[in-house]
């Protein structure tokens, strides 16, 4: 990259292959853009993978995902950014699809793909599966991704509440639509989203998400720089079981390019707004052509010009009737769903973002559940006896707890989170010592 070229973005990821799994299925691509020009006809592009199959089937989808949706992407002649994501994951998932149709070990691989670009327009998402997207701005955290997963897609219909006896038997692991398993598949898109300054979009696996819930994740990413948010969430979901690899993209928005060079976003007409115009129209028209055909009738002009009026009145009416259906079908589908807060799920179909909102709470609750994270790890290392350093630990808890007691909790919540990677760390090392030196004595 060009020591004069300022991206306006900074980015970190790490993946991790877990605590119980043998391979890493997940695929990841961080690609800022390395030039005015670049970024000005694609932006910046991340993705996150995560891959299903037997073997090594899982692996293959998942990369070739990253790879390929890059690929595609980068090289499409379409200008629009959201058609070009589109086009870019849509092949993808052909050419993966092909690829299982030519080796049977290979047959029904798939992977989730979940795609952002950070463009002059703003922010794009495509998206497939249950791997995630999320803005974090002011405090706020909002998922920015429906997931193609049985338990979002029954709660959306609006017959199951989350909270019921059904809701909460549903199984959590079952997705409903991802790369490579059909020839075809629908992909969602998001945006263009307008972009500020501060803006942290994190890309994830469910790796994470399953381990770690979101006002964590959002308390945690809102209180540390990228690079120790990315250490500290994979090191918690490896606390907590890590049954699954996990994935993480962290990109903030900084003075840049994405600020200084904004264009305006394009004006595009909302769905509703267009039922409602139509509506409108067709019962004008259909009103006009009714005294016409009067008209027609009272002055005993032409027959056949009265049926025809008439017939086009009857036409305009069902219309606008059918426009009137619509649109209260779509009220009613968004009231079930809610407001887009626990508990409610916009319908499963792409442009209605944030699906989920959370609020950042670096309060006493997070940092005396992240010191409990510490404490235990410190007892599993005098059980194993092993030879550990606490004093850099025992200082970045005190004083997170002299932070917190002066009501800067963003600092608690960070030095507690240096305390877990400073203890993970020691761990590891006394691990791959312990490791050396039973080889050696074999």
């Amino acid at each position: 990259m060009s020591e004069s070229w300022n991206p306006g973005v900074v980015c970190a990821s790490r993946t991790d292959v877990g605590m119980r799994r043998t391979n890493n299925q997940d695929s990841h691509s961080v690609i800022p853009a390395q030039s005015r020009e670049r970024f000005e006809s694609r932006g910046h592009l991340f993705i996150v993978a995560d891959g299903m199959g037997a073997h090594a089937a899982g692996e293959l989808a998942s990369s070739m995902a990253a790879e390929l949706i890059a690929m595609n992407y980068f090289r499409t002649a379409v200008a629009d950014a959201k058609d070009s994501l589109h086009v870019a994951v849509s092949e993808a998932n052909a050419e993966i699809y092909q690829r299982g149709q030519q080796n049977p070990e290979f047959h029904n691989m798939g992977t989730t793909a979940s795609t952002l670009a950070l463009l002059p327009v703003g922010g794009v998402i495509a998206h497939v599966g249950d791997s995630r997207v999320y803005r974090l701005r002011r405090g706020v955290f909002e998922q920015m991704t429906f997931d193609h997963s049985l338990v979002w897609e029954v709660q959306a219909s609006g017959q199951v509440h989350p909270d019921s006896a059904l809701g909460q038997a549903l199984p959590k692991n079952v997705i409903t639509r991802s790369l490579g398993p059909n020839s075809d598949v629908q992909i969602d898109v998001e945006g263009p989203f307008e972009l500020e300054l501060g803006d942290k979009f994190l890309l994830c696996s469910d790796g994470l998400s399953g381990q770690v819930d979101d006002v964590e994740i959002a308390t945690l990413l809102d209180c540390l720089p990228e690079d120790l948010a990315v250490e500290v969430l994979v090191d918690l979901a490896n606390l907590r079981g890590g049954p699954d690899n996990t994935t993480i993209v962290v990109a903030t928005v900084t003075e840049g390019p994405l600020l200084d060079d904004k264009q305006p976003l394009p004006k595009t007409p909302s769905e509703d707004a267009s039922m409602k115009r139509g509506m409108v129209i067709s019962l004008v028209i259909a009103i006009l052509l009714a005294i016409l055909s009067v008209v027609f009738l009272f002055l005993r002009l032409n027959d056949g010009a009265m049926i025809a009026t008439l017939f086009g009145a009857l036409v305009s009416g069902v219309v606008s009737a059918t426009f009137y259906s619509n649109l209260k079908k779509q009220t009613r589908r968004r009231n079930a769903a809610g407001n887009g807060k626990r508990g409610g799920i916009p319908k499963a179909y792409g442009g209605n973002a944030p699906y989920r909102r959370y609020v950042s709470k670096p309060d006493q609750t997070l940092f005396d559940r992240l010191g409990k994270t510490v404490d235990e790890l410190r007892e599993a290392a005098k059980l194993k006896n092993w030879m550990m350093d606490w004093r850099q630990i025992d200082q970045f808890q005190h004083d997170g707890m002299s932070a917190m007691s002066r009501g800067d909790g963003k600092t608690a919540i960070h030095l507690q989170a240096k305390a877990i990677v400073e203890t993970m760390h020691q761990l590891r090392e006394q691990h791959n010592r312990s490791a050396d030196e039973t080889a050696i004595d074999h």
